[in-house]
């Protein structure tokens, strides 16, 4: 969080929790509360408040862990196109692709979080990220934290009026028509979007509390589990890796499935030990864990390896590349499939929706 003395002009207190959102199943209409619902597409990058007070210029993040030091190109983007108090909400992103197929890409996002000056420097360049506003919380000297969403958006489009289509910093588009809404649910997953966001306009700014809706895409698909981690406690399954077989035969890890109870992860110790791989000796073989700048250094990564033979059904909201982008829910474990029917091919992707459509409009 930045020190209070730069931003002690601003007319709200700082830290600022960000207002959270509540999944529900299916896009609500207007009339399911009081005053209305406004809809957004739900943009899948790093959740910011942008925070500026004359030169000084801070991007924090949910929980209020600074990004500032890793965007730079934000910071000055910020300095140049947003008015000279102010604090807003965001979304900090990163698009990748030739013009006319470009996305939203989240490990490029990710790869920007990094200690080194250097490695800043150059990503800054070659990856530069963009701010999606969705929200005003302050502006000059109004606290705008009390009044109602609708009033705040109206602020919100008026102190950016100035901003053009090509400049590094939008406010995302919105509109009432649930219809409308459940197309952009639809044609903006091509682009790397994650759902859409309903705002009850009437509103007030609620840091930290869940009173907007989300509804995010949701897919199931049936892997093999080939490995799993300890939980953190040293007992039981933390985890279990999944895999997909591409059309050369081979056993593509996809990603992971975690959240089990106390008593589901001992009882996974004893459905998996058969299953674990062993050496000439009988030992149970550990393999080193991948780890990333992000993994805590006393976080525990290493493997128990399995023969590739129980199937579970699992849900995911969607692929990057060929790794779910989320951590993958389980559902139930398969013994009518296969591991050999387990393909990449079954996953439904969207069709490629280009990014910079999506931004052409912001009403």
């Amino acid at each position: 969080m930045p020190d209070a003395q730069p931003f002690a002009r601003l007319p709200l207190a700082l830290p600022v929790d960000p207002m959270l959102c509540k999944a529900v199943p299916a896009i609500p209409q207007p009339d399911a509360v009081a005053g209305g619902l406004l809809y957004e597409p739900k943009w899948d990058g790093f959740r910011c408040l942008v925070i500026r007070d004359g030169d000084d210029v801070a991007l924090d993040s949910r929980g209020a862990k600074p990004l500032t030091r890793y965007f730079p190109e934000v910071v000055d983007a910020v300095r140049r196109l947003l008015p000279g108090r102010v604090v807003a909400d965001a979304e900090l992103v990163v698009r990748t692709g030739r013009p006319g197929h470009q996305r939203l890409d989240w490990g490029a996002l990710t790869q920007r979080i990094h200690p080194a000056a250097s490695r800043i420097a150059r990503l800054s360049a070659e990856t530069p990220a963009e701010l999606i506003l969705f929200d005003l919380l302050a502006e000059g000297d109004a606290d705008l934290t009390a009044e109602p969403f609708e009033r705040r958006r109206a602020r919100l489009l008026a102190a950016t009026a100035s901003l053009t289509h090509d400049d590094p910093i939008h406010v995302t588009r919105a509109t009432e028509d649930p219809q409308l809404a459940a197309s952009w649910f639809e044609a903006f997953e091509g682009a790397g979007l994650d759902g859409v966001v309903a705002k009850p306009k009437a509103d007030p700014y609620a840091p930290g509390k869940r009173t907007l809706f989300k509804i995010k895409h949701a897919r199931t698909c049936e892997a093999v589990a080939w490995g799993y981690r300890v939980h953190k406690s040293g007992q039981g399954v933390g985890s279990i890796l999944f895999g997909l077989y591409d059309a050369e035969g081979q056993l593509r890890p996809v990603g992971g499935a975690s959240a089990f109870s106390n008593a589901a992860r001992l009882e996974l110790v004893e459905l998996l030990e058969p299953l674990v791989r062993r050496d000439a000796d009988g030992r149970a073989e550990t393999w080193a864990g991948e780890r990333s700048r992000f993994t805590p250094a006393d976080k525990n990564m290493a493997v128990v390896p399995l023969e590739p033979e129980l199937v579970a059904e699992l849900r995911f909201d969607q692929l990057e590349g060929d790794r779910f982008r989320h951590n993958a829910q389980f559902v139930r474990w398969r013994p009518d499939r296969t591991p050999e029917s387990c393909l990449l091919d079954q996953i439904d992707r969207a069709p490629a929706y280009d990014l910079d459509a999506v931004l052409a409009e912001r009403a």
